[in-house]
Order: structure tokens, then sequence, then C-alpha cells
């Protein structure tokens, strides 16, 4: 029987100056096999376009008989991972890698003239630097049949002949081919910053030879680190299915359905769920029900390989892996929790026990690895996080019978807790800033022209322009006079009894000055040393049980004055003032003080955190996940039925007549306070 033909496509991997371009174009001049070239900087009618655009067209060459290079810099796996799916029986998907060095890349790219993306002198240089200090090198468990590294001229001429020898019916031999050093890092890029772009030489018109700076040449450059920046990445076994035989479709429905809520907080941060068997049930029907939900592959994604050595055998980079821990969080038994015990070594089990010393079914505790970890060390593993799942097994403790409406309940809460964990080292990793510039956003999102002014007039006023506070220490660096106000109410509350509604040794409560609706308190903390939800730990769990006590003391007091009044309690992830403190809030937000973006999302998304997720967070995790103020950017939405609004205004207007009700799990979990008789 007649082989069948196959296509190729080829991506071509290497930063701009490596000879993409160049490659596929001496490919092409000589082949008998017909080729297509799709270079994402010229597919929109000759200017840059999208990779989305890169695929349609790749499909449709492949539709014509044509094998295709795809000549983008695919430097990531991400990049890549999209082409890699056009794979299939009678398509073969290769990688060739542009390995030069940094320097000969750098040296093209500053000194050509005319690219087709306009990438050329000293920004150039900016450009492939960075670019390189984030190179993932393919893998074949990526989904390639075959991978090919060329490190010099000599390696580019040979891949060249290789591939203009190819006949129509021709194929190559699967595998890894010239890889020098399996264990070596990415190369770094050379330069951050040419002080003298012009310090190499000008391109010949005549010429296309490299040409290298000499040795006289003066050269001013930073060095940077060999650390490769790695993209934030939790690899987690699946819970509860192996010992614990949890049946795997509900548990494949739930990996999927969390993972699908969880991506939108996570920035940039990757989901991969691990299993050491090819033929794993799980990551089939995980894989299956993430593509029919269109989930985005390249963050949410399965992977065959041992957790503990994902990336120096799978070449897959993650900072964070899940544990599938017993009760006791101990080494004992097998499969995950063995492994990753025994690879982590003493240092886990220490760092372990000074988080906790058991784990109840629903639960995670996030543990820090010590840089001295062996996973720390080999596998750039930075924390580890234990997760108790529901049991099936009657052989094992805690057994649910095949109670699976609470098995169900029990394995979404562990999900969601072991990815808020993971939420909670993606944001500490963007290293939120501790402390807003105060003068642009207040404690509502108020503009600083309106309360800064009367602030200082009133409550500021009682504090000298100094550097020292009424009570003789010294400011927090970083707030403003204004910012200020709350600390100082808290700290003396005697001193503002015109303001002050309630107070006792541990909190006070005052209107808000800018209500954003028609009923809007603050209860205030009065620990010196917590400013806000940042500062919280579990020593300060009585502290926020009482604030949440005082604040539902308050809602009830107000839903008696006016039973249609719906309430939230809550407290931002980033405080404008200084000193912790509970919003109790009413749902209508009807105020001449909500003015903008700001306000709104400051109250109504994710960076509003619900005092009843604080409190169990601290009880569990020992510190409140935060939320970045990039979110206040986000759309205006309106906080029953979520639909887009352009401005305040128009979005003031559909809130007085939306008919639709508030969420329902909000109310039932008790997120948001109605009165029992009250209908919304």
């Amino acid at each position: 029987m007649a082989a069948e033909k196959k296509e190729i496509v080829v991506l071509l991997v290497g930063p701009p100056g490596s000879g993409k371009s160049t490659f596929s174009e001496s490919v092409m001049k000589s082949s008998h096999r017909p080729w297509s070239r799709i270079c994402q900087d010229i597919i929109n009618n000759g200017k840059a376009g999208s990779k989305a655009q890169c695929l349609k067209m790749a499909i449709e060459s492949l539709k014509e008989g044509k094998s295709v290079f795809i000549d983008r810099c695919n430097l990531d796996r991400e990049q890549r991972s999209e082409f890699i799916k056009l794979g299939g029986p009678l398509v073969e998907v290769h990688a060739l890698v542009l390995e030069l060095s940094a320097q000969v890349c750098i040296s093209r790219s500053v000194k050509r003239s005319g690219h087709e993306g306009n990438l050329q002198g000293g920004r150039a240089a900016a450009v492939v630097n960075k670019m390189l200090r984030s190179k993932e090198l393919p893998k074949l468990n990526e989904g390639f049949s075959r991978i090919l590294f060329c490190y010099n001229d000599a390696d580019v001429e040979n891949a060249v002949k290789t591939y203009t020898m190819l006949g129509p019916m021709d194929t190559l031999p699967s595998g890894s081919f010239g890889l020098k050093n399996p264990d070596t890092k990415s190369q770094p890029g050379i330069m951050n910053f040419f002080k003298k772009v012009s310090v190499f030489p000008a391109a010949s018109s005549s010429s296309n030879e490299v040409t290298t700076p000499k040795a006289n040449e003066k050269i001013e450059i930073f060095r940077v680190s060999p650390a490769k920046l790695v993209v934030p990445t939790l690899a987690f076994p699946s819970i509860s299915t192996a010992d614990f035989q949890f049946d795997l479709d509900k548990a494949s429905d739930i990996i999927v359905e969390t993972a699908e809520a969880f991506l939108p907080k996570l920035g940039s941060a990757r989901l991969v769920l691990v299993d050491l068997s090819h033929g794993s049930t799980i990551l089939s029907l995980v894989k299956a029900k993430a593509s029919r939900k269109n989930i985005d592959s390249g963050r949410f994604f399965t992977f065959v390989g041992d957790i503990t050595k994902l990336h120096s055998q799978g070449g897959l980079h993650c900072n964070v892996i899940a544990n599938a821990a017993n009760w006791r969080l101990k080494s004992g038994g097998g499969g995950v929790n063995a492994a990753i015990f025994k690879a982590a070594g003493p240092d886990l089990e220490a760092a372990t026990r000074a988080r906790a010393n058991t784990l109840l079914p629903g639960k995670s505790v996030l543990v820090p690895l010590p840089s001295t970890c062996p996973l720390h060390n080999a596998e750039g593993i930075t924390h580890v996080i234990h997760v108790l799942g529901p049991n099936m097994n009657p052989n094992r403790p805690d057994c649910l019978n095949n109670d699976y409406t609470k098995g169900c309940k029990i394995l979404r809460e562990a999900y969601t807790s072991l990815f808020e964990g993971f939420l909670s080292t993606v944001q500490d990793q963007s290293k939120l800033p501790k402390r807003i510039n105060q003068a642009t956003v207040l404690d509502s999102g108020e503009e600083d022209s309106e309360r800064n002014k009367k602030f200082k007039g009133t409550i500021a006023s009682n504090t000298k322009s100094g550097s020292v506070d009424d009570s003789g220490k010294k400011r927090s660096k970083g707030w403003s006079s204004w910012a200020l106000a709350l600390h100082i109410i808290a700290m003396h509350p005697e001193k503002h009894e015109n303001i002050v509604l309630e107070s006792s040794d541990h909190i006070v409560v005052i209107n808000d000055q800018y209500p954003k609706a028609r009923k809007h308190v603050l209860v205030l903390a009065r620990e010196e040393s917590v400013d806000g939800l940042e500062d919280v730990g579990r020593e300060n769990i009585q502290l926020l049980e009482e604030m949440q006590n005082v604040g539902m003391k308050w809602v009830q007091r107000f839903q008696h004055e006016d039973p249609s009044l719906i309430f939230r309690l809550g407290y931002h992830s980033v405080p404008s003032m200084r000193q912790l403190h509970l919003h109790v809030i009413s749902q209508d937000f009807e105020s001449d003080h909500l003015k903008n973006k700001k306000h709104w999302n400051s109250f109504t998304t994710s960076f509003f955190r619900d005092s009843l997720d604080v409190l169990e967070e601290v009880k569990s995790q020992g510190k409140a996940n935060l939320e970045s103020e990039a979110v206040l950017k986000g759309e205006l939405r309106c906080n029953r039925c979520r639909s887009a609004h352009p401005t305040i205004p128009k979005l003031k207007s559909h809130i007085r007549t939306c008919p639709s009700p508030f969420p329902h799990h909000l109310l039932q979990t008790s997120r948001l306070l109605a009165r029992p008789d009250s209908s919304n």
C-alpha cells in the first residue's frame, strides 16, 4: 500500500535576529515540497496581525496540501500550544530551534533596516533581551514529533538542506536532535539597555554577514541574572480520585468548573492537572470537558509526568505544586503524598508543622519551601499546597458512604481553597505594593480633591504637618495626612465624640464620610499594628469575629428601620486609609458620592472581600487573599444582572429599575444580608 502524504507544520523557535525568516525563505526557494510561510509581522495585509490570523492561514494552507513554516518567535509553551494542535494523523508538527547566541541575535536586530515588523535599531536590543529572559525550550511532550536544535550557522545550513531535500511524500525521523545539554537553562539576554546603540557597525548594503563588536569598541551594558522568569504555574494532582475512590466523571466536572472560575483572577498564571499515566482517565475527561468549554489551553491544561520532577524531566516550569494530603499532614501512605514528602525531604515536614498540624476535608494549607529544600533547588518549586478532599473509600477515615451531594460540595471547596492559595502566591509574586499612592484613591475610591480638603479641615487638623501623629509616634511611611484620619479616630475615639457612633476596647464605628449608599458605616479595628487586610493573621481572628458581629448588629438596626435594605460586609483588598476597617454598606448604592468606576468596582468586584470569606481564609491559611487593584479598571456591571454599562449615570439609572434578584448563592451563604421576610 502506498504511503499517505503527510504535511508538516514547522514552528520556528527563536528571538528576533535568529534567522527564522531567512531559514524559511531559503528552504522554499529550492524545495520540491509546497510550503507556506506564515509570518505574524505581515499577515494582516502587509502589517502585523494576530496569532488567530496565523492559525487560520495555517489551516487553509494545510487544506491546500501545503506544509507550513510558522514564522513567529514561539518562545514559550503557551505561544506554541495552539499551533501544536494542528497536528494529526496526516500532519506532523516539528520545532526548529534557532538557539544562536544572544549577542548574534541582538547584533543582527540592532543593525538591520527595512525589517517586516519594523523591529530594528535600539528598540530591538531591548525587545530581544526581554524575550530571551523568558524563553522555554520546546519538549517532545508538548506534542512535537521532531525537534531540531541549531546553535550556529553550520547547524542552520544543515537544517536548510534537510528540509529542502524533502519531497512531497518524504518524512523525517521522530525525536529530539542536536540538544547540547538538556539541563542547560535558556540563555539569558545579554543587555538590558544600550547606552550607545551605535556600538555596532552600520549594516553593509552588499552583505548579510554578521559583524560582532571589535575588541577595542566600547560597549556599555548591564548584565542580567541568568535566572529564568517563570510564568506562575500550579501543578496539581486529581484530588480524592485515587485512594479515596471519588467518581471520576463528577470529579472532572468540578475540576473544570472551578478552574474556569479562577482563571480570570489569575492573570497570566497557569493551572496544570498532572498524572503519571499516559492512559489516565481523569486527564482525558478533564481535557475533553475543558475543550468543550473553550477554556484557554495555554493556561489550563493536562500533563503526564512525575509532579516532583516536572521541570527536570518534562521541561514544565512550576513554582507551586499541590499535594493530595492526609488529614495528619504527614508523609505516610503512598501515591502523590509520599512522593512529595520524599522529594522535599525533612524541610517540608518542618515547614508544614509551622503552619498546621491537621487538615479538614475541603481545606488546604499553603506551605512556603525554604531555599534549602531539594524541591526548591532542583525544580524551582517555592510552595507546596496541601489539600484534603472527600473520601468515598470505606477503608479510609471519614468515609461519606457514597453521599455525593456532600462529597461534591467538599471537593469543590477543596479545589477552591487550593486555587485561592495559589492566587495568593501569584499576588505575592507580582509584588503588589503594600501602600498605594494615597493621593489618588481614597477609602471608597473617592477622589482626593473632595475628601482631602475636608479631612484636613477637621480630623486631620488634630495632627501637625510634621512627622508625628497626636500620640507622639512617627507616622507609617507612605500615608498622607488625610489617610491617617481613621487611625487617629481608632486610637483616640474620645477626641471625636461628635462622629463616633459606637466604641469599645477593640472597635470603633463611624459613618463613612462620603457614603456610597443609603447606609454605609465603617467598623474600625483599634489595634495599632493592623493597617489593612495584608497585616491580618491568625492572632487577629477574635478581632475579625468581633468586627463581623458588630457589623451584623448595625445591619439589624438599619433593617429594623427599613426592611427593604440588603447589606454586604467586607474589606477592600488594598485600603487607601490606614487602619483595618470593615465596610457595612447597603446594596442600593444610592449616593451622590458614587461618581466613578473605581467607586463602583471597589464594592462590586473581587476587590471587595466578604467578611466571612476573610475569616475562613485567615482561620485555614493564616492570611486573607488579596485582589489586585487592576480589577478596579474593569467594566461597569450591574451587581444584580451583571449587564455592562458605559457610564456611571447610565449604570445608576439601570440599577434603580433592574428587575433581577440578587445572586441567590450570595444570599444563601450570608454574603448578602436581607431580612427573612423581605423580597429582593
